[in-house]
């Protein structure tokens, strides 16, 4: 009965395929032809049909039919991936252009007379390129290439399937559609495996050219290295004899020329075609800057009348935005670029100095301009010879004379600025002391014959001093732009009015600054050609691995611990700052208002503790390990930091109970003032007489502590008056309380009290208690009553007692 069954349904599925495939013969003159993935669809449908209808007729079969799924499955999935082709167009297409460059720096760098530091670093530095994008190459075809492996084994296994390459059916019904699906999949097989093996030899080919490319890199990078060193050990020896005799290692300058100008537009061109990123970057931090100066300055032309308070205040971006934004665009940019070409970052140098000359002939004395001004000129010589990558006799001898005119303009300028110090720049003296010293010690190189050396000393002098006026000048733009900014939203009322712009002005100068001296000397290690050098060195002593007893750590685990405890620290103070300067234009003093204030020591103490965790995980340092410097730290305290720690503690018990806040007025150890500043580890006291007392904060926890606001702001007055023997008692006792009754500045509950206190043979005593609503006031309020109740004792006649 089963085998009737089997037959029946192998029947139907032979009428139905007959019947479809007639079918589709009639679409197929309708509808265009499928293509192939369509059709591998088709057969995977096909084929998971006649395995659902012999689900139930064999179990082995069955089993065997799935295999053959999963194999097709994985073949289409191949054969899929490979019709989209290979992602290797970009490689294939530049990989020649690469092995051009390299042959051609190759010939560069073996030429003898090429024999510049600069010619050797623009050659090296063009290497270290072509091998980063080698590398990235590299990497993408080894992606490449592990994804065929993969589908090589894939295809391997099927080929090794011993079992679904020797199976036979016991079912005859069964058995010739199970050769079919295995014939069908063998073809299969043998068209994504030769595709496959196509590719993977392609690939393979690929990888070998980009290896042998990468090798020549490496090989040629080093060969570069080793003549930059042996040229830098003959430069400072002397590569050349004095100035005045004739070296056979001089070049033509028209030959000079040539080569500068080849070796440049090489270097433009594969600029302009591989930085686009960072152009655009560059333009976009120039419309930002532009953005930003020209939108304060029209907010401020439309909330200030008086324009010559801002003028005074902010003359650079209010009088001349375009140029603020320009030059702070042309001094920042050039940092943006990995090692530009020479030509480009001198381009924008001089576009840099003309904005600088600009400012320099409208703000600053004469005196200053004309001598930056014949400055630029021969700076503008200056980058010139810099791009030259052969040495000449011309060249040597030009150097000479830019140094000694150099020398001459500075010390004229010097004698100028010692006469009429008033209007330049902070330091100027200085700087033109190191200007001169560096130039004479470059007319001294050349004259002895270490040529390489002059050129690197006198363009570092001259191009040094620029960007020293360059960054001043920035600081000057960013600080003024700030100051537009701030007095815009304190007339919009907004949070940022509440920020005082002297203090971030003083604050925010020293951080500039900071900043500054960093680019400054970024850019003293480029001149150098030493920046690399620098970058390698100072890399690799952050990064070595040093151990003491059994613990190992690297200095710049200690150099990110310690950035991001000063940065939790200054983000803590900040919002310190936030907290006392909306205080300082709050009126409300009520109880809400101090907790609210008070409550910032426990928020800077929660954000020290977050970043120190942050640091030690930053670090490196092991967790593990900190539970020594604990039992240390215990140890410590147990001898000699008691007071320390007992401040600290008390700091937190403040924090928490909070038994004094910000605002309260206190009197602690015969001194009484208003409390400014609660601390981790100490308070801020601010007394009457404008002193500021630092109370250690175990002081405030130990002793005993009067705060006359904790609860309220008032206060009991209390005044003792003397009237002549013989004054009616009743009488004096009912003036001074009608006195003190139905006033506005004392409180009526608790009401006023007269009380009489003493009775001598010269006078009569009286003391008065009133309340003062406001304890700020108690003393004013105490001067008004002492002036009220004499000017009535006048009037009626009330003596007082007579010494």
């Amino acid at each position: 009965m089963r085998k009737s069954s089997r037959i029946a349904a192998l029947c139907l599925l032979l009428v139905f395929a007959f019947l479809g495939g007639s079918f589709a013969q009639t679409v197929a003159k309708k509808k265009k032809p499928r293509t192939l993935r369509e059709s591998e669809r088709k057969s995977m449908r096909s084929r998971d049909s006649l395995f659902q209808a012999l689900n139930k007729s064999d179990t082995s079969i069955n089993s065997l039919l799935q295999k053959i799924s999963q194999y097709s499955t994985t073949f289409n999935q191949v054969n899929n991936s490979l019709a989209e082709g290979l992602d290797t167009g970009d490689v294939s297409q530049q990989l020649p252009l690469i092995v051009k460059r390299i042959s051609r720096i190759k010939t560069l760098a073996n030429n003898k007379k090429s024999s510049t530091l600069r010619y050797l670093f623009v050659l090296n530095t063009s290497l270290d390129k072509m091998q980063d994008q080698l590398s990235n190459w590299q990497s993408d075809l080894d992606d490449v290439n592990t994804k065929l492996v993969q589908n090589q084994h894939d295809l391997l296994r099927f080929k090794s399937d011993s079992v679904l390459r020797n199976a036979v059916p016991t079912d005859s019904a069964l058995r010739e559609a199970f050769f079919d699906s295995r014939a069908e999949l063998g073809q299969l097989w043998h068209r994504t495996d030769s595709l496959n093996r196509s590719a993977l030899f392609k690939i393979n080919l690929l990888q070998n050219k980009l290896a042998t490319s990468y090798t020549n890199v490496l090989d040629e990078s080093d060969q570069i290295d080793s003549k930059i060193k042996k040229f830098a050990i003959r430069a400072m020896a002397g590569e050349f004899g004095p100035i005045w005799v004739k070296d056979h290692q001089y070049t033509h300058l028209d030959s000079a020329l040539n080569g500068t100008i080849k070796l440049n537009q090489i270097q433009v061109n594969y600029f302009f075609k591989n930085e686009t990123v960072v152009n655009l970057i560059s333009l976009g931090f120039l419309l930002i800057m532009v953005s930003w100066i020209f939108y304060n300055k029209y907010k401020t032309t439309q909330h200030f009348e008086h324009k010559e308070i801002v003028i005074d205040h902010a003359r650079f971006v209010y009088q001349k935005p375009l140029l603020s934004a320009l030059l702070m665009a042309f001094t920042i940019a050039p940092y943006f670029y990995d090692h530009p070409p020479v030509f480009i970052l001198e381009c924008m140098f001089v576009v840099n100095t003309i904005l600088v000359l600009i400012f320099v002939r409208k703000y600053f004395p004469l005196s200053m301009f004309w001598f930056l001004f014949k400055l630029f000129l021969l700076t503008i010589v200056y980058c010139l010879s810099n791009l030259l990558v052969q040495i000449n006799d011309v060249d040597r001898y030009v150097v000479f004379v830019l140094s000694i005119l150099s020398v001459v303009f500075a010390v004229t300028y010097y004698i100028r600025l010692m006469k009429e110090p008033q209007g330049h720049l902070r330091y100027t003296k200085l700087v033109l002391r190191i200007f001169v010293l560096l130039q004479l010690a470059s007319m001294v190189l050349n004259i002895t014959g270490r040529f390489s050396r002059t050129k690197i000393v006198a363009t570092t002098a001259v191009f040094n001093l620029w960007l020293t006026i360059s960054l001043s000048f920035i600081i000057r733009i960013i600080i003024q732009v700030l100051y537009l900014q701030l007095h815009t939203k304190r007339a919009e009322k907004s949070f940022v009015s509440l920020i005082d712009y002297n203090t971030l002005q003083k604050k925010f100068r020293n951080v500039l600054t900071i900043f500054a001296s960093l680019l400054w000397i970024f850019f003293l290690l480029q001149n150098l050609n030493i920046d690399d050098w620098a970058h390698d060195y100072v890399s690799e002593a952050l990064t070595q691995q040093r151990s003491i007893g059994g613990s190992t750590f690297t200095y710049g685990g200690f150099v990110i611990f310690f950035i991001v405890i000063w940065a939790s620290s200054m983000l803590s103070r900040l919002l310190s700052y936030f907290y006392d300067v909306s205080a300082q234009h709050s009126t409300d003093l009520s109880a809400l208002k101090k907790k609210n204030r008070a409550s910032t020591l426990l928020i800077r103490i929660g954000v020290f503790t977050v970043g120190f965790l942050l640091a030690v995980a930053a670090s490196g340092f092991p967790l593990d390990k900190l539970t020594i410097i604990f039992s240390a730290f215990g140890v410590g305290i147990g001898f000699g930091l008691q007071n320390v720690t007992n401040n600290l503690v008390s700091g937190m018990i403040l924090a928490f109970e909070k038994p004094i806040q910000i605002g309260d007025i206190i009197e602690v150890n015969n001194r009484q003032g208003t409390v400014k500043e609660i601390g981790i580890r100490s308070s801020k006291l601010a007394t009457s007489d404008g002193a500021e007392v630092i109370i250690p904060n175990g002081d405030l926890i130990s002793q005993n502590v009067v705060n006359w606001t904790l609860s309220n702001t008032n206060r009991q007055i209390e005044l003792v008056v003397y009237a002549a023997y013989g004054t009616d008692i009743e009488k004096t006792a009912k003036l001074l309380k009608d006195m003190l009754i139905n006033r506005s500045d004392i409180m009526t509950k608790p009401e006023p009290s007269v009380f009489l206190n003493g009775i001598t043979d010269k006078a009569v005593e009286f003391r008065v208690f009133f309340w003062a609503a406001d304890i700020a006031d108690y003393l004013e309020l105490r001067s008004r009553i002492l002036a009220d109740i004499y000017d009535r004792f006048a009037k009626e006649g009330i003596g007082l007692p007579k010494s």
